[in-house]
């Protein structure tokens, strides 16, 4: 939900916030972030390893980050995103404070309290930003809703038991499930 007040933020409004108060900031709006459920954080974590073990098995060069993750969307001073996965293709773009410019791929999942946010600002958002590739993922339904912005662009919805082809890593697939499977399980084994 937007923070009232007339005037527009900037980047440095989100750096001058208390200590542990997280906010985005799209188009000189700021928006509060309220803490993410347990599921939300183990699916991003579940999806934040398989990711990352996929390029290192390939050797490749691109660089995986969950949030909280420094995103400067726009290059400017009125666009700041914390997106729950971003991959980062082009080296370049990363410093010390995180990425300047759009990630290839970001993946949003899903809460309560961000569904208008990932489904409509954020989409058009990380689609004029330069993103390659958008997922949301959505416990509450069970759905992944892909969106690739490159060559012919499409969208699909799939759901957490399907095999969801990335499309920056054509030998990458994900079934939410999957990782559900292994979340669970690992939980079992420590309990």
């Amino acid at each position: 939900m937007p923070l009232q007040k007339s005037e527009v933020f900037t980047v440095k409004d989100i750096y001058a916030l208390p200590e542990g108060q997280r906010a985005e900031l799209i188009n000189g709006v700021l928006y509060n972030m309220a803490p993410p459920s347990r599921i939300h954080q183990e699916i991003v974590s579940g999806l934040h390893y398989k990711i990352r073990d996929y390029i290192e098995k390939e050797r490749g060069s691109c660089r995986v980050y969950p949030a909280p993750f420094a995103v400067f969307l726009s290059q400017d001073s009125k666009n700041y995103v914390e997106p729950d996965i971003s991959v980062v293709c082009r080296l370049d773009k990363l410093d010390d404070k995180g990425c300047n410019g759009a990630p290839d791929w970001v993946i949003e999942v899903v809460s309560p309290s961000t569904q208008h946010m990932d489904y409509y600002v954020k989409l058009f958002k990380y689609r004029t930003a330069g993103v390659r590739e958008y997922w949301i993922v959505n416990p509450a339904r069970q759905t992944v809703q892909t969106y690739t912005f490159e060559g012919e662009e499409g969208s699909m919805q799939l759901s957490f038991d399907d095999a969801v082809q990335v499309g920056i890593f054509s030998g990458l697939t994900i079934r939410i499930n999957d990782l559900a499977t292994q979340i669970l399980y690992a939980e079992r084994i420590y309990l």
